[in-house]
This record gives structure tokens, sequence and C-alpha cells, in this order.
């Protein structure tokens, strides 16, 4: 009956056996249970099985939903409908002597879990859960944060050295540039730079002049030719008049009045052309001269203009080297914009640093947050205040029990669920101190003890208990009496199953019996 019942709730045996030890053996198959109760009006009916696996929940004849995973199908079960887990159902429903752990004999860490399942206080827990993965999550993004601002700030150091680099290479290289061109400038501003204008209208002159000499010498040079070509020509006559006194051409004889007046006529011509020509060379002489000292003057003039043209050639040299050294001074002005750039580039990585930051701090604020409530949901915080409330109430709850049940001790348990016990006020004693009997009275006493608790708290309401082979144990006859009294001093609406080997002992405290035998190996309803 317990194994269905553990097994219909909660998927799993009452006994330490797994599951599939639960099919019958004989069969191999076809384990099925069903388990129907009441939750105030809603009606529900559970059915679960083995070969093959089922697992429905129906409320009021309607199946719910079963789109989820059967473990979260399960914990709809038992945190919405049942709100009790299979730990806190073998402390307060069930008591029995063959796989029930007291609660005095479990761990600490498992008395803890009953409690809160009781004062349902676990949502705590839960919270701590939740805030541990959080933590962890904020842990690795602080972590992470910390990297992106020590990888940004590391950056701007370089990003910094850049743009100090850069400034510095611009402006050693403008004032490199900016010295040569002053140098070139002043190379220019101090040259000699001469009229070449008039220079050259000084040269065109003297070829002019020099050309109208040599004309004039020319013209000089035809009459002096001239003037040679008629002396000679008179001195033919003067040398035939002298030689022949008789005409060649008609051989007569020539007077000689004729000739002395022949001779004298042209000798008188001669010595006219001499004094002629002698004027013309004189004439020659000087325009030569002139002539020469003009071809100095030009060759002067020339030297003169062919050194203002070197130099012009030199000047234009300077002014295309100015030209192409302020041509590069505007590059660097142009570089400015690749530091406007890198400042650019700077400014956007403070500001993802001032982001980052703003970050560290919302992240930082987040963690001491984080690490001030994990203070108030650890086991010593909020929960053990709760507790602590209760642990009077449960401290009452026993000792009454315990007096119920004619053990008459003084029973406290702290808030770290160690007990302490005296007896006769004075003697201290644990729980393992006790003979068997004395132990199952303890444990009587803290089951209904939690059944109390958990009805003043609500957290699981219910109505059935189930006490397995509990009279078959240590209890005396006064401790089967006493525990008939608890029993019938429970609400009417309370359904309480007792499961003994005793038989007819019990039957005056029962109203109604169920027997199992075994027949054919199969347990069944007598």
């Amino acid at each position: 009956m317990l194994d269905a019942l553990s097994f219909g709730l909660f998927g799993k045996a009452h006994r330490s056996i797994t599951k599939n030890q639960l099919i019958n053996s004989i069969n191999n198959g076809k384990t099925e249970v069903e388990v129907e109760f009441a939750v105030g009006s809603a009606h529900y009916k559970i059915h679960r099985g083995i070969k093959p696996n089922t697992f429905e929940i129906w409320k009021d004849g309607v199946l719910v939903n079963q789109d989820s995973h059967s473990k979260e199908y399960q914990s709809v079960l038992e945190k919405n409908i049942l709100k009790l887990n299979h730990k806190s159902f073998h402390q307060i429903v069930v008591l029995g002597s063959s796989s029930f752990v007291p609660f005095m004999q479990l761990p600490a860490q498992h008395r803890r879990d009953v409690i809160e399942d009781l004062l349902d206080i676990n949502v705590f827990s839960k919270m701590n859960g939740i805030l541990k993965e959080r933590m962890s999550v904020l842990r690795e993004t602080s972590r992470t944060n910390q990297v992106q601002l020590e990888l940004v700030r590391d950056k701007i150091k370089n990003q910094e050295r850049y743009v100090v680099k850069i400034q510095k290479m611009a402006n050693e290289h403008k004032a490199s540039k900016q010295k040569e061109i002053d140098d070139v400038l002043e190379q220019i501003s101090g040259a000699i730079e001469n009229d070449i204008g008039n220079l050259k209208s000084s040269l065109s002159s003297l070829e002019h002049e020099m050309k109208t000499l040599d004309d004039k010498i020319r013209g000089i040079e035809k009459f002096d030719h001239q003037y040679a070509v008629k002396q000679k020509e008179l001195n033919k006559e003067i040398k035939f008049y002298e030689n022949n006194q008789i005409c060649p051409t008609c051989d007569q004889d020539i007077d000689e009045g004729l000739r002395t007046e022949k001779t004298e006529c042209a000798q008188g011509k001669h010595d006219k052309l001499q004094e002629g020509r002698t004027k013309v060379v004189l004439s020659l002489g000087e325009f030569n001269d002139k002539l020469q000292y003009l071809k100095k003057s030009h060759s002067d003039v020339t030297e003169v203009v062919n050194a203002q043209n070197i130099r012009d050639i030199q000047l234009q040299e300077l002014n295309r080297r100015v030209t192409k050294l302020r041509a590069e001074l505007a590059k660097f002005d142009e570089q400015e914009g690749d530091i406007d750039q890198a400042m650019s580039q700077l400014a956007e990585y403070n500001a993802t640093k001032d982001r980052i930051m703003e970050d560290h701090i919302i992240i930082s604020d987040n963690g001491s947050y984080g690490l001030v409530i994990a203070e108030l949901l650890k086991d010593t915080g909020i929960k053990t205040k709760i507790i602590k409330q209760y642990l009077p109430v449960i401290n009452k709850l026993v000792n009454q029990y315990l007096q119920i049940l004619d053990f008459y001790v003084s029973f406290d348990l702290d808030d770290t669920f160690k007990e302490t016990i005296k007896s006769r006020h004075r003697d201290m004693f644990s729980y393992d101190s006790f003979s068997e009997g004395e132990k199952q009275r303890i444990d009587l006493a803290l089951l209904f003890t939690w059944r109390m608790i958990a009805k003043m708290k609500n957290s699981v309401a219910t109505n059935l208990l189930i006490l397995d082979e509990t009279f078959d144990s240590s209890l005396d006859a006064d401790g089967v009496d006493n525990l008939t009294k608890i029993i019938g001093s429970m609400d009417e609406d309370s359904s309480v199953f007792v499961i003994s080997h005793k038989g007819a002992i019990l039957d005056q405290y029962f109203d109604n019996k169920i027997e199992f035998v075994k027949d054919k190996n199969f347990s069944k309803i007598a």
C-alpha cells in the first residue's frame, strides 16, 4: 500500500528500492496506480504506470496540460498541488519502522530541509540558488568588464602615445621645412638681381650701332675700291701718254702739248683720288676703332646678360624649391587631419572607457547588493530568524506530545536543529541515549508536532496519517494507549491508517480494517 501510494504521488517507491523493482516479477508488467484526493473543492486523480510508462494528472475530470517534461510535470504536482515532496511525505504523512528514517536520525542539513518545507521557507533556498547563479554570471561579467576596461585603457595609452608622437613629428617636420624655406628665401633676397631688361636693351642698341658701323665700313671700303680702280685707270692713262708718242690705234703722232695736258689732267685727278682715299682710310680707321670698342662693349654686356640669365635660372630653381617646400609643408597641414582623426579615435576610446566604468560601477553595486542578499539568504540569515520564531512553538508542542505519551523529559531544539534533552530537568541526554521505546515516543511527538506546525503554517495541510508497524515495534501497552489517545484527538476528517501485524489487539481501537494476503504470488485485499 505504501509503495503504491508513494509511487503514485512521487514516482518512486516508499522503500529503498528502484522503481523497476516495483514491477511484479510474475507478469513482469502492467504496474498501474491511481490515487484520488481532494484539495479544497478540487478533485484530483493521479494515474501512473510502468510498462507502459504513464503519468497523468486529472483535475475535476480534465487532464492537466502534459506539454512539459516529465520532471516539470512532477514538479507541478509536488509544488502546486500536493505542496509536499517525498522527504516531507515521510516525515509528516508516514511513520514507519521499515524504511522510515526518524527526524532525529537525519543529518543536520536534511533536518533543515524538512523544517524549511514545513515552514514554507524553502523559497529562500531557491532564491539563494538563483542568486548564486546570478552572482556566478555577475562574476563572469565582472571579469569580462575588467578585461574590457584593461584593454580600453591600453588602447588609450597607446593612442595617447601615438598622438604625441605624430604631433611631435609633424611639428619637427614643419619646423624643418619652414627653416629650409626661410633659407632659400634668404638666398633669393640676397641674390644680385640686375635690370636684365635694360641690359638686353643696351645689347640690342650696341648690336644696332655695330651693324650701322659695319655698313658704313663696308660703304667706305667700297668707295676705296672704286677710288683704287679709278687710280689704276688714271695711272694707266698717265703711263700711256708718257710712253707713247704715236697713237697705237690710228698710227698718228700725238701732240706733245696734248700729251702734257692729258698727263697733267690725269695726274691731277689721281692726286685728288689719293687725297680722297687718304680721308677714307682715316675714316675707316676711326670706324674700325669704334667698331672694336662696340664689340668689346657688346662682349661685356653679353657676359653680364649671360651671368644674369644663369642667375635667373638659379632664382627660378630656388623659387621652384620654395614652391615644392611649401607644398610639402601644406601636406603636413593636411596630415593634421590624421591628428584630428587620431584625437577623435582617442575620444571614442575615452567614451568607451566611461561606458565600461559605468557598467563596472553598476556591476560592483550589484555585486555588493548580491553579497548583502546572500548573507540574508544564508542558513544563518532570514531562514534562521524565521525558524527561531517557530522554535519555541515546536519545542512546546514536542514536550506536550511527550507528556501525552508519558515521557517526561524536557526536549529542546536549537536553530542548528541539535537537540538537548534533559531528564528531571537537570541531566543532559541526547537522542541516542534513550531506549528504542523512548526514541519512538520522541519520533511520534515530532511527527505530530510537524503535522501541527504544517497545519498552523498551512504549508502542508493533510488529513492523511499512515503509521507503518508503529504499534508492532518498541511501544509498550501504555505507549499504545497514549498513541491511540493522540490519534483519537485528531480532527474528525483525519484519515489514519495503521499498518500492523498485531491484528485483534488493535481491533478495539479502530472502526475499519483492511486485510492483505498473498495469493499465488500476488498481494490482494482479503
